[in-house]
């Protein structure tokens, strides 16, 4: 039997039919964050996990040439993503297949797959965002 792939960062995404980033809500102060932090970075206050938007949009991106780390396909894009429901601009990685439909504005979902290896070498699942 196959175990399931470890997540890359484990904690910050679920990996369901629905996939969802783990943000964080400071219970005092409203903010909101990405990943969650201990405490609310402004207030001190405590900071309760909350599923985020699945979808954004492009604020900035570039895509970079150089060999990435951890086996990402060559060229492989990160950038600025607005989630607007949620008030965030995140950075993160977008979809190394789809480079040439990356644009400024356009909008994009989130998806989690197997994409690369962790730090120990073995395949893991890595969230990124696709054009929708």
């Amino acid at each position: 039997m196959d175990e399931p792939l470890r997540h890359v960062f484990p904690g910050i995404f679920e990996d369901s039919e629905n996939p969802r980033l783990i943000g964080g809500h400071c219970s005092d102060c409203k903010r909101k964050f990405f990943p969650k932090p201990i405490v609310c970075p402004y207030c001190l206050g405590p900071v309760e996990a909350t599923p985020l938007s699945r979808k954004g949009v492009i604020y900035s991106f570039s895509i970079i040439r150089v060999k990435p780390p951890f086996d990402l396909p060559q060229p492989y894009p990160v950038g600025f993503v607005d989630l607007v429901e949620d008030g965030l601009r995140i950075i993160t990685l977008l979809d190394p297949l789809k480079t040439g439909e990356l644009a400024i504005g356009k909008d994009v979902h989130l998806m989690v797959a197997p994409l690369g290896v962790d730090a120990g070498g073995q395949p893991c699942l890595r969230y990124y965002f696709t054009p929708a």
